[in-house]
């Protein structure tokens, strides 16, 4: 846990920011695998590890936002569990971390929820993502469970997003610790990319290195030779030369803060003429779009710019033809990337998207785009001091796609399909990292883990 002052302060801006009403936090209880007692491992509800900070089941939190008083309810260990799991500190004890004085038994809660649904205040609560918070919540507020999500707090979570946005030092902190745990992860991908080697050793060995090194993977690696399947996690393959090794993984911290960084890497350490020419392209869009990267700009701006940068390198290839300005604002080049360019990272390795996409990322003015490709971009909205977010552009050939606008003769005025067969081997290409927004620019957080062709031969090698 962070100092208890930061939790405090978090949620005395909650109270600035919602002024009436109660705020009800349900965190995450234990989650069967296959049996009640063998459970998968654990994972705290982002919004109550941000707000109180208890990495534990069975808990949940209120503010009174009228009251100006927060209460943590939950049990005290009994003998049945001390048993199991030794003896842990009580309820009381717990929440003094988060400077919460305020606790009760987890059966009190219904009680509050109950008195105050009498006297028609209202309770607000953020999107349940986990079947089980929707029943609970179904039970203690006498609704539908399935209707929790459409009957969560809009105020709640704009408010929530406004600070969760916005990164304090000791997040910053714990994400650049958490890229510095993904560089060892992605330099051993790169050590390991031989031919003959099964995808699923050097899988196996860098989740390892995230759990040796912190709170183990921030989201299930992909890690593939067909990296033209953008969250690919079938781990079978034997590596042959001649293919292109995506590999998208991060860490998560033992405070669960995320990085997500994708490397690409052909095996056996050596780049033939064809992956170079392909690799310098999303490079290129990579650093440039970093580059660019400051307060006022918009992820969209600098999601077009990328995609230019793309589809002229692919133009100077010939695989594409035309106006490059004209072919990505038809969407021509969205054959070759159909992803947005990245998202919010801090807590979550896509930040706050249990809020809902388009609370985070659009607004009243900011409208999502409908356009394949396009429709995938998380975030449209400017940078603002303190947002951290991934840059990751990609160039991929995707089998199915293709054939699809071929047969239907799409955008042949700025596609040469006859040219595109020669590049089917190289599979997929994306290239990521973690940026900070600063208050004059940005800052590649972390270790700088190799990306130019000549540090990626060299690590190999």
């Amino acid at each position: 846990m962070f100092k208890s002052e930061v939790y405090i302060k978090r949620r005395e801006e909650l109270h600035k920011k919602m002024k009436t009403g109660l705020a009800l936090f349900i965190g995450n209880s234990e989650a069967p695998m296959n049996y009640p007692a063998n459970t998968y491992h654990f994972r705290q509800d982002s919004d109550f590890l941000y707000f109180f900070g208890l990495d534990i089941p069975g808990f949940a939190g209120v503010m009174d936002f009228d009251s100006g008083k927060d209460r943590i309810f939950s049990n005290d260990c009994d003998m049945g569990n001390i048993i199991w799991i030794g003896p842990q500190p009580t309820v009381k004890e717990l929440a003094f971390k988060s400077g919460v004085t305020n606790t009760a038994p987890l059966p009190k809660l219904e009680e509050i929820i109950k008195d105050a649904l009498s006297k028609n205040r209202k309770i607000n609560f953020l999107p349940p993502y986990r079947g089980e918070t929707k029943m609970i919540l179904g039970s203690l507020l006498k609704e539908n469970p399935c209707q929790m999500k459409t009957l969560a707090s809009v105020d709640l979570i704009k408010a929530v997003i406004s600070m969760r946005s916005i990164k304090e030092k000791v997040e910053i902190e714990e994400i650049e610790k958490a890229v510095d745990i993904a560089y060892d992860m992605h330099v051993t991908a790169m050590k390991m990319c031989k031919q003959g080697v099964k995808e699923q050793d050097i899988f196996g060995t860098i989740e390892g290195i995230a759990l040796a090194k912190g709170g183990g993977t921030s989201f299930p690696i992909i890690l593939s030779v067909n990296g033209q399947t953008l969250h690919n996690h079938a781990h079978g393959n034997i590596l042959k030369k001649g293919r292109m090794m995506v590999t998208d993984a991060g860490a998560e911290t033992n405070l669960h803060y995320s990085s997500d960084i994708t490397r690409t890497t052909p095996v056996g350490g050596k780049f033939s003429q064809q992956q170079k020419d392909i690799y310098e392209i999303v490079l290129k869009a990579n650093t440039e779009a970093i580059k660019a990267t400051r307060p006022g700009i918009s992820n969209r701006d600098l999601h077009f710019m990328a995609c230019k940068i793309i589809a002229s390198g692919m133009k100077e290839l010939g695989l594409m033809k035309g106006d490059v300005d004209e072919a990505v604002t038809a969407g021509a080049h969205a054959l070759f990337m159909p992803h947005g360019l990245g998202h919010m990272m801090g807590l979550d390795v896509h930040d706050m998207e249990a809020l809902g996409e388009n609370f985070i990322g659009y607004n009243d003015e900011v409208k999502r785009s409908d356009q394949f490709g396009l429709a995938f971009l998380r975030f449209a909205m400017p940078y603002k001091q303190g947002h951290v977010f991934t840059v990751e552009p990609g160039c991929y050939f995707i089998p199915e796609l293709i054939e699809k606008w071929k047969a239907e003769g799409k955008f042949r005025e700025f596609i040469n399909f006859s040219k595109i067969d020669s590049y089917m081997s190289i599979g997929g290409i994306r290239i990521e990292d973690d940026v900070l927004i600063t208050d004059k620019g940005h800052k590649v957080l972390g270790k700088p883990i190799p990306k130019t062709i000549k540090e990626v031969e060299s690590i190999c090698a």
